[in-house]
C-alpha cells in the first residue's frame, strides 16, 4: 500500500523521549496519508514493549543487535512505500503542522530532493546543526583550526554551520541534519539509501551530498520549528567521539574526492584526530578538576589567613607556626574537606545544597577525629581547625553559586528546597500533572495554573497570552506545559521568548506517565517519572558504594590474612583483589536470577537476596536494597557475614 509519507525513527534506549516524539508525530500526521516506523537497535529500557502497548498503529522493527543508524533506517525505508521519507530522531518534538508544511513545500518544489527544518534545544536556543556546509578540505581545516568558531558569520571561514545565513529564512544548503531529514523517494531511488559503512556519524553528510550529485537541491526550511532535546555536545568532549566523527569524514573524503585530495584530507584529519583527542582529554580533565582546584586554593588561602591572624593577634599564641603546618597540615585539611564533599555528591554537575552541607559538616567531624589521634607535636590549634572548617563550608557554597551565576562548567546549584512550579494547560490536565509530580516524589510547590483553553476561575493565574507576565511576577523555577492542551507551536514560541530567563521548561505528553525536558543541548535532560526511583542508579550513591568497596579492600589486604587462615582467607583475598580492580562489589544482588529490572551492578560477593532464596521474598529483598540503597546497608550486611561461610 502506497502512502504520501513514511516517518522512520531509529531508537536506542531513550524510551521516554521516544514516547513524547511519537505523541507529537501522532498529532502531526493527523489527516495525512502517512505511516510511522520505529526501528529499535536492541534497547534494554523497554522501548519496544512501550511502543507496542501505547502505539499500536506504529510499525516496529526490533533488532537483536545495535546495527547502527544507517542500516536501521534502511531497514524501514526498504519496507516502506511512500512518496516521501522522513528520518526523525526519537528525542524530538514536532509542531502540529510541521509535516504538512514540509510536504506542501516539497510538492511545490520538485527540484528539492531533501528538506531540513529549524531546530531548537530544550531551552529554546537555535541549533546550528540545522544547516551546514559541505566538509571540503578547506571547510574542514577552518573548523579544525577553530577559525570557524572565531569568525562564525564569515562567508569564508563560517561555511560549516552557515551562520551568515539567517535561521529565520529558507535557504538552499549543502548538508542537512539526520535528526529531521525529509527526502523525496524518487531521489532516494536514484542516489541510493544511507551508506551503511557509516555506523553513527557522517551518513547525513554523505546522503546530502549524493542528493546534490543526483541533480536535486537540499533546502533548509525555516517556516516550521521542532525541538531537538539532546545534541552531541557532551559526546564531543570525548576522545572516542573525536575518533569516530573524524574517521567518518575520512571515509567521506575517500569516497567523494580525488585520490590525491583525499590523501591530503586524510592526513589533515589524522593530525586533527590526535590534536582534538588530546584537547578533548585535557578539556575533560579540566572540566573535572577545575572546581576542586578552586575550592582547594580558596580553602588553603583561608586557613593560611586565619593562622596568620592567630599568630599576630591572638594572645595565647607564642611565636609562629612551623613551615610543616602550612606545607603539610593545611593542604591535608583542605583535601579531607574536599574528599568528604566529593563523597556526598558536591562535585556532581547538579549540586544539591543539603548534600554539600552534609559533606562539609562530615569533613569537619572527620578532621577533628583525625586531629585527636595526631601526635602531640602536631596539635597546633583546634580553633584554627574549627574556623577553617567553617570557612571551607562557606567556600563550597560560594564557588558553586558563582559557577552557576557565571555559567561556568555547566554547574547547576540546587538549593535543595521545593521547586516553584507553574502548570500550563486545561483543568483536567493540570490536575493530572499535579498527580504526576506527587506520585513521582518531586519536591515542588504549585504557584498556580495558566489556562490554555480560555478557562477562567480562581485556580488560574491568567491565560496563555499572559504567560510572560506570570513568569515575571511569580518567578517560578519550572514551567510544565500540557502536551495535550497546548499546541507544540505555542510551546516552542514561549520557549524562545523566555529562553534568557532562569526557568526550566518541561512537557507532560498526553496520556504519558513522564514529564520531560532539558535545559540545554549539552545535557540529556531530567525526567520526572512514576517508575521506581532507585537510589542505586544515582551517581553519588554508586560513588559512595565504590569508595566503601575500596576501603574494605584495604582492610582485607592489610588485616584479614592475619585473622583468617586457610582456604577461606585465600578466598577472601581473591575477592578483595577482584573488588579492587572493579570486577566485583562486596554487597549486591544477581539481576540474572531476579524477575525485576533492577539497576545493573557488578557481580557481588555477598548477595542480599540469598538468605531469602526459596521463600518468595528474594525479589523484595533486592528491590528494597536497590530502591533505598545507602552505604549503611552494605556495612550491615558485611558486619553480619564477614566471618560467615559466604566469604
Amino acid at each position: 500500500m502506497s502512502h504520501k509519507l513514511s516517518v522512520v525513527i531509529v531508537n536506542y534506549n531513550v524510551k521516554y523521549f521516544l514516547e513524547q516524539a511519537l505523541r507529537s508525530v501522532e498529532k502531526a500526521i493527523e489527516g495525512m496519508d502517512a505511516e510511522v516506523w520505529v526501528v529499535d537497535n536492541n534497547s534494554v529500557d523497554g522501548s519496544v514493549a512501550m511502543v507496542q502497548e501505547k502505539f499500536t498503529w506504529v510499525k516496529v522493527i526490533a533488532n537483536k543487535d545495535n546495527v547502527g543508524f544507517s542500516r536501521a533506517n534502511n531497514q524501514a525505508i526498504r519496507e516502506s512505500n511512500s512518496d516521501y521519507v522522513l528520518l526523525l530522531n526519537p528525542d524530538t518534538v514536532l509542531q502540529e503542522d510541521s509535516l504538512k508544511k514540509c510536504v506542501v513545500f516539497m510538492e511545490m518544489r520538485t527540484d528539492v530532493g531533501a528538506l531540513g527544518v529549524r531546530m531548537i534545544d530544550g531551552k529554546g536556543k537555535f541549533l546550528s546543526e540545522s544547516k551546514r556546509g559541505l566538509p571540503s578540505p578547506a571547510v574542514a581545516l577552518y573548523k579544525m583550526t577553530g577559525l570557524s568558531g572565531l569568525f562564525p558569520k564569515s562567508r569564508v571561514f563560517g561555511r560549516y554551520h552557515l551562520k551568515y545565513l539567517s535561521e529565520h529564512e529558507t535557504h538552499e544548503v549543502d548538508v542537512l541534519s539526520g535528526a529531521f531529514m525529509m527526502m523525496r523517494s524518487s531521489a532516494l531511488d536514484q542516489v541510493g539509501l544511507l551508506d551503511e559503512d557509516y555506523f553513527m556519524y557522517g551518513e547525513d553528510v554523505d546522503l546530502s551530498y549524493r542528493i546534490t550529485l543526483g541533480g536535486y537541491k537540499n533546502v533548509y526550511f525555516a517556516d516550521t520549528t521542532i525541538i531537538h532535546y539532546k545534541g552531541e555536545s557532551t559526546k564531543r568532549k570525548s576522545a572516542n567521539y573525536v575518533k569516530v566523527f573524524y574517521n567518518a569524514m575520512v571515509l567521506f573524503a575517500k569516497k567523494h574526492y580525488s585520490s590525491s585530495m583525499a590523501g591530503w584530507f586524510a592526513f589533515f584529519i589524522q593530525m586533527a584526530i590526535y590534536l582534538r583527542a588530546g584537547l578533548a582529554f585535557f578539556a575533560r580533565l579540566a572540566e573535572q578538576i577545575w572546581l576542586p582546584l578552586l575550592d582547594f586554593g580558596l580553602i588553603v588561602a583561608g586557613y593560611v589567613g586565619i593562622a596568620k591572624y592567630w599568630e599576630l593577634y591572638h594572645k595565647f599564641v607564642r611565636g609562629y607556626y612551623p613551615a610543616e603546618f602550612y606545607g603539610v597540615h593545611v593542604p591535608l585539611y583542605a583535601l579531607v574537606a574536599i574528599f568528604m564533599v566529593w563523597i556526598s555528591g558536591g562535585y556532581d554537575r547538579m549540586t544539591v545544597a543539603r548534600r554539600l552541607f552534609r559533606g562539609g559538616v562530615v569533613g569537619a567531624i572527620v578532621l577533628f577525629a583525625m586531629y585527636a589521634f595526631f601526635p602531640q607535636n602536631w596539635h597546633f590549634s583546634r580553633a584554627i581547625l574549627a574556623l577553617g572548617s567553617a570557612w571551607a563550608l562557606g567556600v563550597f557554597f560560594i564557588t558553586r553559586g558563582l559557577a552557576q551565576a557565571l555559567k561556568l562548567g555547566g554547574v547547576q546549584f540546587d538549593h535543595g528546597g521545593r521547586r516553584k512550579v507553574v502548570l500550563v494547560g486545561g483543568t483536567k490536565e493540570c490536575e493530572r500533572i499535579e498527580r504526576l509530580l506527587k506520585l513521582g516524589r518531586v519536591n515542588h510547590e504549585i504557584l498556580g495554573w495558566v489556562s490554555a483553553r480560555g478557562e477562567s476561575s480562581h485556580e488560574f493565574l491568567g491565560g496563555l497570552d499572559q504567560l510572560s507576565e506570570v513568569l515575571a511576577i511569580y518567578q517560578p523555577d519550572l514551567v510544565i506545559f500540557s502536551g495535550k492542551d497546548v499546541p507544540s507551536t505555542d510551546i516552542m514560541t514561549h520557549m524562545i521568548d523566555f529562553q534568557s530567563l532562569p526557568v526550566q521548561v518541561k512537557i507532560a505528553p498526553e496520556r504519558g506517565e513522564t514529564i520531560i525536558g532539558s535545559n540545554s543541548k549539552n545535557q540529556p535532560g531530567e525526567l520526572f517519572t512514576l517508575e521506581v526511583d532507585y537510589h542505586l542508579a544515582q551517581q553519588h550513591h554508586l560513588r559512595n558504594k565504590r569508595v566503601l568497596d575500596l576501603i574494605l579492600c584495604v582492610w582485607v589486604m592489610v588485616f584479614c590474612w592475619v585473622l583468617v587462615w586457610g582456604s577461606r582467607g585465600r578466598n577472601l583475598l581473591k575477592h578483595g583483589l577482584r573488588v579492587w580492580v572493579g570486577r566485583e562489589t562486596w554487597v549486591g544482588y544477581r539481576p540474572e536470577n531476579l524477575s525485576l529490572k533492577l539497576p545493573k551492578i557488578k557481580p557481588c560477593v555477598l548477595d542480599v537476596s540469598q538468605p531469602y532464596a526459596g521463600t518468595g521474598f528474594e525479589n523484595d529483598a533486592a528491590l528494597a536494597y536497590a530502591r533505598d540503597y545507602a552505604v549503611s546497608k552494605d556495612a550491615w550486611v558485611i558486619w553480619r557475614n564477614l566471618l560467615g561461610k559466604s566469604l
